[in-house]
């Protein structure tokens, strides 16, 4: 059986996919891409088995599963409101502020923080950073390794997102979650998530080995390639949660899906 699967160029995802991928489990054509797009091709039900944010998880769960493995959850791991240093910014209600894509959590979750206020301009997470320094936008909502490297665009923190969700709902920050096509067999679906749970697994044990072959397919898809952000990266946002969702993760996970049924986001 063949199978459509994509997951982010991110640290955190070779991370955990590598070995999956390396002992060639499963027959599938590969598409490794932002989160953003990957969110809009389960929108568009292309993949059979992705990862993506939980806010567009959310809204295809019609149609997809969540697994137990691969999930991005965790603490003090949330996005960051950031602007230019020592410039005075508008209030949120009059800026304009960029957002990693439409579907992310990251968009949700600082629609839920500035209570929708703000012109909100999507762009791929990349070219956010960028965009603030360059005076293109006035507040920019940065995940990934932007978080360990803002500071060298000349930018400061406004808001940790992941701290305020924390403190205001008492849980683990919902990020990001493998999803799985409700047409594939229940059996198919087990079978997969244990082989990706085994894979991260593999990988956490060769972790602290920069010379490892796993480091090397990850500098080949991250954005940052010093060894210091990537360990960041990887430390922050492959954690107990991603090897199993677990009890309070699931928690967190509804807690995040009743959210956005009660504001009809």
């Amino acid at each position: 059986m063949r199978i459509k699967l994509g997951f982010s160029p991110c640290p955190n995802d070779t991370f955990m996919f590598y070995h999956l991928l390396k002992e060639n489990l499963f027959e599938s054509d590969l598409t490794i891409a932002d989160v953003e797009t990957l969110n809009q091709k389960a929108l568009y039900h292309e993949l059979d088995i992705s990862k993506v944010s939980f806010y567009a998880a959310w809204q295809v769960m019609d149609r997809y599963t969540l697994l137990d493995a691969g999930a991005a959850l965790g603490n003090n791991c949330g996005p960051l409101l950031v602007t230019k240093k020592n410039q005075h910014t508008p209030p949120l209600k009059d800026a304009t502020v960029a957002t990693p894509g439409r579907s992310t959590t990251a968009h949700l979750l600082f629609s839920l923080y500035g209570n929708n206020q703000g012109k909100k301009e999507c762009m791929p997470f990349n070219e956010i950073m960028p965009a603030v320094q360059n005076g293109l936008v006035d507040y920019g909502v940065i995940i990934h390794e932007g978080r360990f490297t803002y500071e060298k665009y000349g930018l400061r923190e406004v808001a940790d997102l992941g701290t305020w969700w924390e403190k205001r709902y008492g849980l683990p920050l919902p990020l990001g979650v493998i999803i799985a096509r409700k047409e594939l067999s229940s059996a198919f679906i087990r079978k997969f998530s244990q082989a990706l749970h085994e894979s991260i697994v593999k990988a956490l044990s060769e972790k602290e080995d920069f010379n490892a072959p796993l480091y090397a397919y990850i500098k080949g898809h991250a954005q940052e390639l010093d060894d210091s952000v990537i360990q960041q990266h990887i430390d922050l946002y492959v954690n107990k949660y991603s090897l199993s969702l677990n009890g309070e993760g699931r928690l967190a996970v509804e807690k995040l899906f009743a959210l956005l049924k009660e504001y009809n986001l």
